[in-house]
């Protein structure tokens, strides 16, 4: 016998409201013991303040789903691109991260 089941296809709906998607330049990512949240902002120089463009909660597994999504396609880009600089933060090595941290002064 063959249990196999055939797959099934996911139709996705992309409105345009969401189709024209927000610029995102800083996300701040934190998590308790059953979700993360990725919080999506656009930071403008000399500001003082950013706004949270987007949020989004997944749970843990989905998050690491999205972290080994997002490995392969940088490695599918930079096989076609060429690699991507990481920028190093202004005044040396505090965070090596290259990405902004809000909460340090």
């Amino acid at each position: 016998m063959d249990n196999k089941q055939p797959k099934q296809e996911l139709k996705i709906e992309l409105t345009p409201e969401v189709a024209a998607g927000h610029y995102s330049n800083l996300a701040v990512i934190s998590h308790s013991g059953n979700e993360f949240f990725i919080d999506y902002i656009n930071v403008a120089p000399n500001m003082p303040q950013a706004k949270v463009q987007s949020r989004i909660i997944m749970t843990p597994e989905n998050a690491k789903n999205l972290l080994f999504a997002l490995r392969d396609n940088i490695a599918k880009y930079e096989q076609t691109f060429g690699e991507i600089e990481r920028k190093q933060p202004k005044g040396g090595a505090k965070n090596a991260g290259g990405i902004p941290n809000p909460f340090e002064a």
